[in-house]
């Protein structure tokens, strides 16, 4: 995979006189913390309000303070719209997917022998294992959960399953598997920039993702326990019934996901899948269920509201289309403005070029560079710019200090690629909550892979566990922090 096209603006490609202190560049992430604690916890606005406080800062803060003109300033934005295009025309496919799914019956047909095979003990871990295969399988999470995953949380519905907790699970699964797969998009990139053979990095990161994957099936596990009996007696039969009166529950039904998935593992792009996808829903739609053809694409575009006889069903069912994608649609790119102007005006490069300069071991090295994956999918909405920041600009200091390139796509990787679904305002937030209709906030405490893949990572770099690469004590003490 290229990697011009991620390429950040350095410390040293800024001109001094437009050079932000680092005073003056932690105003726009106090800002944003504070635009967004007020505005979304205490006002109770959505979150495209804040962020759009937050871009007439940073605006102004270029143009009067920093000196850039406003052919600069958009500049960026137009950067940063350029590097997260595919996600929002992954977003406005999806969810014309996912409605020609319902339509098809996929999903209805999912749902169906889903309720039979699981139980609410089993389901949580079963759920987080079975999207992880599938992730690794086709080697993207976006897809698995746009499709598989909202199967699984109606069948969590109808086991009496809260929807937050299945969600939680299937993002789990979803992002273990992605990392380490061949075939994803953020692994390739990870090993891309840092300049690592790719499966040198997939081995990296395998023991930690192991670990926090194995720690979340213990956590899923435990939250099962509470939930034997809790099916609502009859409930199974009436999702089952309103489902088999509505769709026509065949094999036939799952041509769509067949199509899908077969050309996600034979390694086509996510986007190109997606679209097959579509053509597989709306042709299952008029061949198994007597959809007529126009129908079946005013589906995919209006959404579907099925009238099954069940107002659980109907809910569970209804789907917006890509006429409903655009509340998402609407925060990403404002997120992505966002994350434009603090690149472009030099704040990203400054932050990350103080935290360089207070590196003194391995360990905070390593722990550094996960935190700055961390801060900087806050600050940009993109797991691209998480993986890209902290990779270029700490590449030259793991040479410094005797590491392997792989020690640092591992330490990016397993910081940035999972964390971004854990922000509301982040693409992968915003995707996540609006095809499981769940909201960030709400299936975040139930998430336990987000929180889990960093924390074993600085428990790693504690334990002295994985980050050794060719630096003795010694080596690491001499090494000095970077010049300004």
């Amino acid at each position: 995979m290229g990697t011009d096209r991620y390429t950040p603006r350095s410390f040293d490609d800024l001109s001094p006189e437009k050079r932000p202190s680092v005073a003056e560049a932690l105003v726009p992430v106090v800002g944003l913390v504070t635009f967004l604690g007020v505005g979304s916890a205490l006002l109770k606005l959505d979150p495209h309000i804040p962020l759009i406080w937050s871009i007439a800062l940073v605006g102004l803060l270029g143009r009067y303070v920093w000196g850039y003109t406003w052919s600069d300033l958009f500049d960026g934005i137009e950067r940063s719209l350029s590097m997260g295009l595919q996600a929002l025309l992954i977003l406005f496919t999806i969810y014309g997917v996912v409605a020609t799914w319902v339509s098809a019956g996929t999903i209805p047909t999912l749902m169906y022998f889903g309720l039979d095979l699981l139980t609410p003990e089993i389901f949580l871990p079963a759920t987080a294992i079975i999207v992880g295969i599938t992730t690794f399988a086709i080697g993207s999470s976006w897809t698995a959960v746009g499709t598989l995953g909202v199967a699984f949380v109606g069948i969590g519905s109808g086991l009496g399953v809260p929807a937050p907790m299945t969600a939680g699970a299937i993002l789990t699964g979803a992002y273990a598997g992605d990392k380490q797969s061949p075939l994803s998009d953020t692994t390739n990139l990870a090993a891309a920039v840092t300049n690592t053979d790719l499966y040198d990095h997939i081995r990296a990161m395998r023991t930690s993702t192991l670990v926090a994957f194995g720690l979340s099936l213990v956590g899923f596990i435990v939250l099962s326990l509470g939930f034997s009996g809790a099916i609502p007696a009859g409930q199974i039969s009436e999702i089952q019934t309103a489902l088999a009166s509505t769709y026509d529950i065949t094999i036939l039904a799952f041509l769509p996901l067949a199509v899908t998935f077969g050309l996600a593992a034979a390694g086509y792009p996510a986007l190109n899948v997606l679209l097959a996808g579509a053509f597989a829903g709306a042709f299952t739609s008029v061949l198994v269920q007597g959809v007529s053809f126009v129908d079946a694409w005013q589906v995919f575009m209006r959404g579907t509201t099925p009238e099954t006889g069940s107002e659980l069903v109907n809910s569970l069912l209804a789907a917006g289309g890509v006429s409903g994608s655009a509340w998402t649609i609407a925060i990403v790119v404002a997120a992505l403005t966002l994350g434009g102007l603090l690149e472009q005006t030099g704040v990203l490069a400054v932050l990350a070029h103080r935290l360089e300069r207070g590196i003194r071991s391995t360990g905070s090295l390593v722990a550094a560079t996960g935190a700055s994956a961390i801060l900087t999918n806050a600050l940009t909405a993109q797991q691209y710019m998480s993986i890209v920041v902290p990779g270029m600009t700490l590449r030259n200091t793991y040479d410094e200090f005797g590491l392997d390139s792989s020690d640092l796509s591992s330490a990016i990787e397993s910081a940035g690629t999972p964390t971004g679904a854990l922000f509301p305002w982040h693409a992968g937030g915003a995707y996540m909550s609006g095809v499981l209709g769940v909201a960030t906030l709400s299936y975040a405490p139930y998430y336990l892979f987000g929180y889990l893949s960093p924390l074993v990572l600085f428990a790693f770099v504690l334990a002295g566990v994985g980050f050794a690469g060719n630096a003795t004590e010694a080596d690491q003490e001499s090494v000095s922090p970077a010049d300004d």
